[in-house]
């Protein structure tokens, strides 16, 4: 199965991977400048505060703790999910994020970084939803539509683990952002959205009642940051990962953005 992203349940713990570097003898980068390049569309990794009109997330305070242990300075860019994963392969940047699943076809055209964390991939569907329980009786409700982007994780498993296998299946209605297909779903041109538990969690408590989480988990993916091919700043990344997880940063950044903040209060 081809993928994106995914995390953890509206309930369930967050997993941390295991990464591999050592967490000692951070390189100092002298001040480098890295471009780094994200969506802004995937909460509470990194999206607009709708109170402030900040970019902010998980993301975009662990790239901060790195780039104070790396000694780097970092400048970002915004671009859709749809040209990211090119424009780093083509060197327009020096990193991306946006929650980004390691396969082995992205690595053909990036490199990633090491795990920084693990996700799973649930089912987002209206409050008041009970023609469906689980992805077989969704499957089986053949009036029911799913939201998704095309080339994304909840197309491939709406595709693959919840219908046909048909990616034309006309149950399947596309759209350019994640936010759109979550907009659609809440005023009934779709039935459902498949989406880590990341993502869901924050729609959820920001729907006033509105939305919920249904089922099991559909999978289980890594996430990591990208970098053109044969990039020197992956080792350095990677250093600083394992320091963070090894001194509880890590922990702390998921409690600040997975317990404490509330999405739009």
């Amino acid at each position: 199965m081809i993928s994106r992203r995914f995390v953890l349940g509206a309930c369930a713990a967050l997993v941390i991977a295991p990464v591999a570097a050592s967490a000692q003898d951070l390189p100092d980068l002298g001040g480098r400048s890295v471009v780094v390049v994200t969506e802004n569309a995937y909460p509470p990794l990194q999206f607009v505060d709708p109170k402030s009109g900040d970019a902010i997330g998980w993301e975009y305070d662990a790239v901060a703790d790195m780039a104070e242990r790396l000694n780097m300075t970092v400048e970002y860019r915004n671009t859709s999910w749809d040209a990211m994963i090119q424009a780093v392969s083509d060197g327009q940047y020096d990193m991306g994020m946006t929650g980004i699943t390691i396969t082995e076809e992205r690595g053909e055209k990036v490199d990633f970084s090491d795990p920084y964390m693990r996700s799973e991939m649930y089912m987002l569907v209206r409050a008041d939803e009970d023609r469906f329980t689980d992805a077989g009786s969704f499957s089986a409700f053949e009036d029911g539509l799913v939201g998704a982007q095309a080339g994304t994780t909840p197309f491939y498993v709406a595709v693959y683990d919840v219908l046909d296998g048909d990616e034309a299946n006309p149950r399947i209605k596309l759209f350019e952002t994640f936010g759109a297909s979550v907009q659609a779903l809440r005023i009934g041109d779709v039935d459902l959205v498949l989406t880590d538990g990341t993502a869901g969690k924050g729609y959820v408590e920001a729907s006033g009642g509105a939305l919920k989480l249904i089922g099991d988990p559909l999978g289980s993916e890594d996430f990591g940051f990208i970098f053109p091919k044969g990039s020197d700043l992956v080792a350095p990344v990677n250093a600083a990962i394992a320091a963070m997880k090894a001194d509880g940063t890590l922990d702390a950044l998921n409690t600040k953005w997975f317990l404490d903040y509330k999405l739009g209060q």
